[in-house]
């Protein structure tokens, strides 16, 4: 079972745009630091920074070749995410689906009024 620590911070290292391009790119092939960064038209600094936290959610790992590093994605890892996301999905809904009684004076929509029982 994937510990939900790790899975929030794969989802936080995917939710940046530029982060979930690169693993878009690292999908399709290997690349270093200058060839990320010609591809999607970012500083090589940027990249850099993008890796880095890529690589601490360990969503990539990468290899040196010669002077340069290239990177891949760890698919294993994904796998696990997507049962993990799986799992959740499938959670069944409890048949009263509103607050507990006890908990009403707490939750806004129920002092709104916003949620009536059907």
């Amino acid at each position: 079972m994937f510990f939900i620590i790790n899975l929030i911070q794969v989802f936080s290292a995917l939710a940046d745009n530029n982060r979930y391009k690169i693993i878009n790119e690292l999908l399709k092939r290997d690349y270093c630091v200058g060839g990320l960064a010609r591809e999607l038209n970012i500083s090589e600094a940027a990249v850099s920074q993008h890796l880095k936290i890529l690589r601490e959610a360990k969503l990539i790992s990468g290899e040196k070749n010669g002077y340069y590093r290239h990177y891949r994605v760890n698919k294993d890892l994904m796998i696990e995410i997507s049962k993990e996301l799986v799992l959740l999905s499938e959670t069944e809904r409890e048949k009263n689906t509103l607050c507990p009684p006890k908990n009403k004076e707490t939750c806004v929509l129920c002092r709104l009024g916003k949620l009536e029982k059907k």
